[in-house]
């Protein structure tokens, strides 16, 4: 029979994502009301290793829902990635008598938890990244404020586009997944859309699409550019140079990182984080919290991790006919 939670730690892992602060607040909050103890743990794993950990009340998260960021902070660590370091993080747990710990995070967070729960540490997983690239859930916290961030953008850049007649490139996030790039260039009604997942690296090709739209009396031309493609500027450069057509590049970078979450990251974060309460005072560990076709649902870490996921041939289809 599993060992009774009554300490639940949480803490915020690798790059920071609208609706953590809801995650957190609901976690907590859920927590309480089921007699349990929680334990905030700032900077991540750094601060777990450093021990920067204090006891958190329903108080504590007033006020918050509405904030971007993260109250708890967040901080790379490569000493993590150690043994030695997952066996302090551990250690740790232990010596503040956390029982459980909800990990809000990406991929490489999900890791970490993997991790402490081998050294005994009953684990959950919230899937908090902007980059819509968990592969067991159809949503993660902060994708939904970062896709209309920056459709709010490429709408002030169209605009200018239009009065200048010019071809515009906006980059977007997105390292090695392309869904911000596609939901917001079909949202932004962009001319060209490149994905790490898709893009064959073929510059002419673009450069033949904005001279064949100029010929049909397209008077600017919009290109959304994922991050892990890159290199907008050197690009720009060259699709001027090519087609007389001035051309400028926008980076939007870190800006789609911040912001007031929207509602449904609010919401969707507020039910992931008391959903993984409720799997640890199941006893439950090594999950991880996703949603599926509409439910809310628990995977195992180990399959999780090993799960793909890949651009829908679909949308992506649609995407391209939307461009003619």
């Amino acid at each position: 029979m599993a060992k009774e939670v009554n300490t639940i730690g949480v803490l915020t892992s690798g790059g920071d994502a609208p609706g953590m602060n809801a995650a957190i607040r609901s976690v907590v909050r859920r927590a309480i009301s089921n007699g349990k103890k929680v334990k905030g743990i700032q900077k991540g794993y750094q601060g777990l290793i450093n021990e920067e950990i204090s006891d958190m009340s329903p108080r504590d998260v007033s006020d918050i829902i509405q904030k971007g960021g993260t109250i708890l902070r967040t901080a790379r660590c490569e000493e993590f990635k150690t043994e030695e370091g997952q066996e302090l993080g551990a250690e740790m747990c232990k010596k503040h008598g956390i029982d459980g710990l909800i990990v809000i995070g990406g991929d490489g967070s999900y890791r970490g938890a993997q991790a402490l729960s081998k050294h005994g540490i009953n684990t959950i997983g919230l899937p908090g990244t902007i980059d819509l690239d968990i592969a067991c859930t159809d949503y993660t916290i902060g994708f939904d404020t970062a896709i209309n961030t920056a459709m709010q953008a490429i709408d002030k850049i169209r605009d200018t586009s239009s009065s200048h007649e010019r071809c515009s490139i906006v980059e977007v996030m997105g390292r090695g997944a392309g869904y911000i790039a596609l939901w917001c260039g079909v949202a932004g009604g962009a001319e060209d859309i490149l994905l790490p997942e898709k893009y064959e690296f073929n510059e002419q090709e673009i450069i033949n699409h904005i001279i064949d739209n100029r010929k049909k009396g397209k008077t600017f031309h919009l290109i959304v550019n994922a991050e892990g493609i890159g290199h907008s500027t050197s690009m720009a450069r060259r699709i001027e140079a090519a087609t007389g057509i001035e051309t400028r590049a926008t980076i939007l970078g870190y800006m789609q990182r911040g912001g007031s979450p929207t509602c449904k990251d609010r919401f969707y974060a507020s039910m992931m984080g008391a959903y993984a309460v409720d799997l640890l005072c199941q006893g439950k560990t090594n999950r991880v919290v996703g949603q599926k076709n509409g439910e809310w649902k628990d995977f195992d870490i180990d399959e999780a991790l090993a799960m793909q996921k890949n651009i829908s041939e679909f949308e992506y289809s649609v995407s391209r006919s939307l461009s003619i």
